[in-house]
């Protein structure tokens, strides 16, 4: 039996009937804050302006919020350049934590996070304290007014937020060598494919793709794509597929009618939105939903654009068509519709900032940020009359995502595989003569105890035994020890092994121990081996 199989359990235990969804909308566990709501029952809403273009926007965006009506409260706080400049390595400091934790709704324009060593990306470090696991970015074309590559363009990306080579574990182990750590999760995945499925149900679509690269990353993202398969054995009426990141990529660009809602991981999902925005005319349109069991962040998908800020020629579409998400999300359902369909009558009418603007019958009129948001407010109860208009969602309106008709367990309860020590690698920074493989050999095997030595690789590719001579090899070489005898290791043992390493000299950066999970192995062979 496979360790994953393992997770089914996870599955069962996190899933719930099909009716427990039926009124939910963006299918977010939110339970409401007791301080969500002001004294007037005005929605909180922590709202930061941010750096570059984000001010000018979300000035646009807040007057179009104000002129539809929404009830909310916003609370502005600081955060970015000015943050990070005062020492704030995170990017947002306390004011903001405690703002965020009363509201537990966020409002965000975008920001600049400086290069260098020590800064943490904001966004990553939002979602992550705050637990929003799933990044939604529905990406529409709005042809003819809006040119597009393909005309039929009508997806949504369900990106896993936490997990992934974004968990921001790195190191640096030799003078050429570093190191970013990929973490894949079973309970993470469970939930972001049980929120894929439950989104397509609730949005009436009809097909959820998973993208991995499981063809190379069989472990990562191969226990991605197993939980992938095992939740969509519970959602019979969806269909679903697998499909590779390289070619579905191309795909996005190439054939998009292929794709109804996609689920990935972190990393492939940042990229794959990003040309599904391109593709379907401009990232400036796009808006994003950051959602977790309590709290919810939203913004446009685009940056700062530092090099535009303060000439008021930014598109504010993406952050007004996140805050549009946003008002769903809290219930609020009329004014989101308002301000959906007169911003599509606005476009349809050729209102177009300079990023979609271009010669022809289409676009009639080139206006700036805030003569875009004052046409958006003019429109407000119109709604477009060829671009597919917004309508109320056949749902009880009074029954928010505030008010969850279920909570997912954080952690799913499941049997854990058995789990056997069978050896250990050690990463070693060896210059050595030429850099040859067997002269590395012949000091680690002087180092055997009941671990022996197996393979050595170098990149992940086996150089000894019976390596390649044609092989490039860095000075980062990964060691593997075996137990041979049939026993089962211990931890002494493998100190053994780098006690005696250590008296040899050998500069041992790391050591990952290596695992049967009821019996198969928990670790990737070499290539070649």
């Amino acid at each position: 039996m496979s360790y994953i199989s393992n997770a089914r359990l996870a599955l069962r235990m996190a899933g719930r009937s099909q009716q427990l969804m039926s009124t939910r909308l963006l299918t977010s566990a939110a339970p409401k804050s007791p301080n969500a709501y002001t004294p007037e029952g005005l929605r909180r809403v922590t709202v930061a302006y941010g750096d570059g273009i984000g001010p000018e926007i979300m000035e646009a965006t807040l007057r179009v919020l104000n002129a539809a009506g929404a009830k909310l409260a916003p609370e502005v706080v600081e955060i970015g350049e000015k943050v990070y400049e005062r020492g704030v390595m995170s990017g947002i400091d306390q004011d903001g934590w405690e703002s965020l934790e009363r509201t537990q709704l966020f409002l965000k324009a975008p920001i600049t996070t400086p290069l260098g060593g020590g800064v943490k990306s904001l966004n990553v470090t939002v979602r992550k304290t705050l637990g929003l696991y799933a990044n939604v970015r529905p990406v529409k074309s709005y042809h003819p007014y809006v040119p597009a590559l393909h005309a039929d363009m009508d997806m949504v990306i369900v990106r896993e937020n936490e997990e992934d080579c974004y968990a921001g574990i790195e190191h640096r182990h030799t003078s050429e060598v570093t190191q970013c750590i990929k973490l894949i999760t079973v309970p993470g995945t469970a939930r972001l494919c049980k929120y894929a499925f439950d989104y397509a149900t609730m949005h009436s679509r009809k097909m959820v793709t998973c993208v991995t690269k499981q063809n190379i990353m069989k472990i990562t993202d191969g226990l991605f794509n197993r939980v992938f398969q095992r939740t969509a054995e519970k959602y019979p009426h969806l269909n679903s597929e697998h499909r590779i990141v390289d070619i579905a990529t191309a795909q996005v660009a190439s054939k998009p009618h292929l794709f109804d809602v996609i689920v990935t991981l972190n990393l492939y999902g940042d990229i794959i939105s990003d040309v599904a925005a391109e593709v379907a005319g401009s990232v400036g349109l796009c808006g994003s939903a950051n959602v977790g069991d309590r709290s919810a962040m939203f913004e446009a998908i685009h940056g700062s654009a530092p090099d535009i800020a303060g000439q008021d020629i930014a598109n504010p579409a993406g952050l007004i068509n996140g805050a549009v998400m946003m008002l769903t999300h809290i219930g609020q359902r009329t004014e989101a519709v308002m301000i959906k369909n007169a911003l599509l009558r606005t476009i349809e009418d050729g209102i177009h900032t300079a990023d979609i603007y271009r010669d022809g019958p289409h676009s009639k009129q080139l206006v700036g940020t805030q003569a875009f948001a004052d046409a958006v407010i003019e429109r407000l109860g119109q709604e477009p009359q060829i671009l597919k208009k917004e309508e109320m969602p056949a749902i009880d309106s009074s029954d928010s995502v505030e008010s969850p008709s279920f909570v997912l367990p954080e952690r799913p309860v499941f049997v854990p595989p058995q789990k056997t020590l069978v050896g250990c690698d050690f990463f070693v920074d060896w210059e050595g003569e030429n850099r040859n493989p067997d002269l590395l050999a012949e000091q680690l095997q002087a180092c055997e105890t009941n671990l022996k030595l197996e393979m050595i690789s170098n990149r992940g590719v086996k150089v000894w035994p019976n390596g390649n001579a044609s092989t490039y090899k860095v000075n980062h070489w990964r060691c593997r020890f075996i137990n041979k005898n049939g026993d089962t290791p211990t931890n002494n043992d493998i100190s053994e092994v780098m006690a005696k390493l250590t008296e040899a000299s050998l500069d041992v950066i790391k050591t990952e121990n290596l695992y049967d999970y009821n019996g198969e192995p928990g670790y990737s062979l070499g290539q070649g081996q």
